[in-house]
């Protein structure tokens, strides 16, 4: 299937949100520029269910958290808005909320695609380091690991036996073993 032709005059929050419906590309501004990239593929999706399947309960936990499976348009800035695979925010007071209005994300995940790897390592990683976003997750399916950075990271901590998050206001761990979690995406 084609690309719908982009229009590059996208620079703004405004002409950003004015744009029509799309639930199959994913749609973002990146410091003013606007990035169409194509639908996922099914392992992509599969490996997305499953990680927010495992967060789930975890997040529940927190009634203070909500954990958010995209398509959806978070707003980094004036001239940013990311549509992350997967993120924990701080739970709106209603569901009648815009995405504008959609509080900062305390966790982002962005699982590794060829037509994406290069901005969810660069760019976009740079953003959310910027954004203050507490924990940036990087899943490599290809090399069954996982990237985390946080702000003032130089370097990503290379993950690839068990991936532990201190939630906010959490005495336990969400814990979740990577061996077993990569079988269960890509093995089966």
């Amino acid at each position: 299937m084609g690309m719908a032709a982009v229009p590059h005059s996208v620079t703004t929050l405004d002409e950003f949100f004015a744009l029509p419906e799309d639930n199959i590309r994913r749609h973002e501004l990146l410091e003013g520029i606007y990035v169409v990239s194509p639908e996922a593929s099914f392992r992509h999706q599969r490996a997305s269910f499953a990680l927010g399947r495992a967060l789930l309960p975890a997040v529940d936990q927190q009634p203070q958290l909500e954990l958010v499976a995209l398509p959806g348009d978070i707003v980094l800035g004036p001239r940013t808005v990311v549509e992350p695979d997967l993120c924990v925010i701080p739970r709106p007071a209603t569901a009648q909320v815009h995405w504008r209005e959609v509080g900062r994300p305390v966790l982002v995940i962005e699982i590794l695609s060829p037509s994406t790897a290069a901005r969810d390592r660069g760019v976009k990683r740079r953003l959310y380091q910027q954004a203050g976003i507490l924990e940036y997750w990087i899943v490599d399916l290809d090399a069954r690991l996982v990237e985390r950075w946080r702000p003032g990271d130089e370097r990503p901590e290379i993950l690839n036996e068990t991936l532990s998050w201190q939630l906010p206001e959490s005495s336990e761990p969400f814990k979740l073993d990577l061996t077993a979690f990569f079988a269960e995406v890509l093995d089966r």
